[in-house]
């Protein structure tokens, strides 16, 4: 009987281990960091060596010619101390709520509309934001003829209705209005085209059912939009809070010909000298670069404490 020759297995192939390379670290991606080094490059510059700079300068006085002089922490105790610094603080502070409280209203009320329009959207988006890109400068030339005492359109409308002029540029409470009104007329439009990318994502089966249930434009609006908002809302506020508390420009434009004292006095009564414009005084009117950088951090911790001030209250309003 012929016997059944055994079947032999086929060999087995094991797969070979791809042999281990060599880490090169950087040496591999050197060609990208040298391309992105630039922006790090000017970073470090323009940005963190000037930062820490200033905060050396701090403790210094220095005119700016000669030589430094130690002064350890006096300069921020006379930064505590000084009057026309707490002034200035006060004066910011009146003219930011002046101008981003009614600010963020007409900016989420024109965002609405525009929301809500049907044609012609990118026209009207292209003109609410045209402010903001426009020469500050100029603004400020342009508000201080309408604002002019005798010449001024908003004085030759209160006399068209028989109300009395007022010297807008030459009071306390007409030099925060108008600087407030050309921050308002500046930023409303940016902020607008903020909140209206925020209602764009706002379900619209949120607001069938809403109407549907017999809610009306107001209950719709306060129940359903601004919550649905409040992220947006945040960052309106914080952005609005730290561009506010450094205005400058507005100021020092609108006021430079009402006053004999400096530049960056701030019109009669020093009204209009924010802390920026104070700043500004102390270093380059004064000479004194010493007393301007300790102001300088001055106005940084102050930017923070009110923009975290902000931060948490809308944060709380969210978690409630």
């Amino acid at each position: 009987m012929a016997t059944v020759p055994a079947l032999e297995k086929p060999p087995v192939v094991l797969a070979e281990t791809p042999a281990v390379r060599p880490r090169q670290g950087w040496r591999k991606y050197w060609h990208l960091y040298a391309a992105i080094s630039p922006f790090y490059l000017l970073f470090l510059a323009f940005g963190l060596i000037p930062v820490g700079f200033s905060l050396y300068l701090s403790f210094h006085r220095w005119d700016g010619l000669g030589s430094m002089e130690w002064a350890g922490l006096s300069q921020y105790r006379y930064l505590v101390s000084d009057s026309d610094f707490w002034s200035s603080i006060g004066n910011t502070l009146i003219i930011w709520a002046l101008a981003t409280f009614p600010m963020i209203f007409l900016a989420m009320v024109t965002a609405v509309l525009l929301n809500s329009a049907v044609r012609f959207k990118n026209v009207y988006r292209f003109a609410y934001f045209l402010p903001n890109v426009t020469s500050v400068v100029a603004i400020a030339i342009v508000f201080g003829s309408v604002f002019s005492t005798n010449f001024g359109l908003v004085n030759a409308l209160l006399r068209a209705v028989g109300l009395d002029q007022v010297a807008w540029l030459n009071t306390p409470w007409g030099i925060k209005v108008a600087i407030a009104t050309l921050m308002t007329w500046q930023w409303v439009g940016y902020n607008a085209i903020i909140f209206l990318a925020g209602l764009q994502t706002v379900p619209g089966e949120l607001y069938e059912a809403a109407r549907m249930d017999g809610a009306g434009p107001v209950q719709t609006f306060f129940r359903i939009t601004l919550p649905l908002l409040r992220p947006t809302l945040l960052f309106v506020l914080v952005v609005s809070t730290v561009t506010g508390l450094q205005s400058f420009t507005e100021a020092q434009v609108l006021l430079q010909n009402t006053s004999n004292d400096s530049t960056f006095s701030g019109g009669p009564d020093h009204a209009g000298r924010t802390m920026v414009l104070y700043f500004f005084q102390q270093t380059f009117d004064n000479n004194d670069f010493g007393y301007g950088a300790a102001v300088a951090w001055g106005i940084f911790l102050v930017v923070v404490i009110f923009s975290i001030i902000n931060w948490r209250l809308v944060q709380r309003r969210d978690e409630d």
